[in-house]
């Protein structure tokens, strides 16, 4: 179904308000001369986390021994929370050239399992790399969830509204990383885009559920990482005709994608399954990708090498392009 004329009427208003607060930026000043790169621990981390994950009948922490206290993972068996889940640190990545005197965008990449950020994140996934390489002007958020484990858990990211309160505090410490104060405004309110690998589709579905950031959240781009939830993809697809989703998948997750596609189509909900030049608000993209394609591999080859850097350079709207120089009189 096609946004109606005042869904396109809203979208347009929250655009305008969006380069209106970029507007006040000085544009030279704020633009990033080197690019910016830190491994924090965040107040909003999804982990240490100790409730009960919804649909569950038990704690997260259901096992103790020694003093210590550990989650049984279906796939993994027994991680003690010293080791696994206590891992505060997120990630933040500001490109050369990056400037919120443009209208620009938070990437929130959420990992998969049995990875952490220095190693998989950042040295085998050049995701920072791949970010800055896409021309997109947008900044990079990648919390740490469960440490080198088999383990999807989303962490506090189950509860409503915590997303939000994550959204928040990276903001405010990205600003504070690119060092100009009358960026602060503009870096504090960029509007978000999920990407998510693998595991990361836990977190992602209830940041997308109950994460509190409305349609703040202007996209969702999963690698290989429809296995569950797709009840709650397919409901926010339906309710957030303006956004973007992305699923481009091996056969790995190929039977998930294909029983989303159904659920869309019984909601009549339209979506394309070959990869388009712009991947424009109201996209419902689709993309399947050869049998020889690598699910461990997918974030670096899929469809093609630096399949993050490819897919992110096809959003249209927030090109990192830098302010015109001043004429010599």
């Amino acid at each position: 179904m096609r946004p109606t004329a005042a869904q396109r009427l809203l979208a347009g208003v929250l655009s305008a308000m969006l380069v209106s607060s970029t507007m006040l930026v000085p544009a030279r000043a704020a633009q990033a001369k080197s690019a910016k790169f830190e491994l924090v621990a965040f107040d909003s981390s999804p982990f240490p986390y100790a409730g009960q994950p919804p649909g569950q009948d038990k704690p997260f922490y259901d096992v103790e021994q020694d003093g210590r206290r550990g989650h049984t993972s279906p796939r993994g068996g027994v991680y003690w929370e010293d080791a696994t889940y206590s891992d505060r640190r997120v990630l933040l990545h500001i490109p050369r050239g990056f400037n919120p005197a443009l209208p620009a965008v938070m990437i929130v990449y959420l990992h998969g399992n049995m990875a952490n950020l220095a190693g998989v994140v950042h040295r085998h996934q050049q995701v920072p790399r791949q970010v800055s390489a896409s021309g997109l002007n947008a900044v990079l958020v990648a919390p740490q969830f469960a440490v080198n484990a088999l383990d999807s858990s989303a962490g506090r990211f189950y509860e409503a509204g915590q997303f939000r309160g994550f959204v928040e505090e990276a903001g405010v410490r990205l600003a504070r990383l690119h060092g100009h104060s009358r960026a602060r405004a503009a870096i504090e309110n960029l509007p978000v885009i999920i990407v998510a690998y693998s595991g990361g589709y836990a977190p992602a579905a209830w940041a997308a559920h109950h994460g509190g950031i409305g349609d703040r959240l202007r996209g969702i781009i999963l690698l290989d990482a429809l296995y569950a939830e797709l009840d709650k993809f397919a409901a926010w697809i339906e309710g957030h005709h303006s956004a973007i989703f992305f699923s481009a998948y091996s056969r790995s997750s190929r039977d998930e994608n294909v029983a989303l596609q159904t659920l869309l189509a019984e909601r009549r909900i339209d979506f394309q399954s070959t990869l388009p030049q712009r991947l424009g608000p109201g996209r419902v993209v689709f993309l399947a990708t050869a049998e020889e394609v690598l699910h461990g591999e997918f974030v670096t080859k899929a469809w093609v090498d630096d399949p993050l850097r490819d897919v992110l350079a096809r959003i249209p709207g927030y090109p990192r392009t830098p302010p015109p120089k001043a004429r010599k009189r």
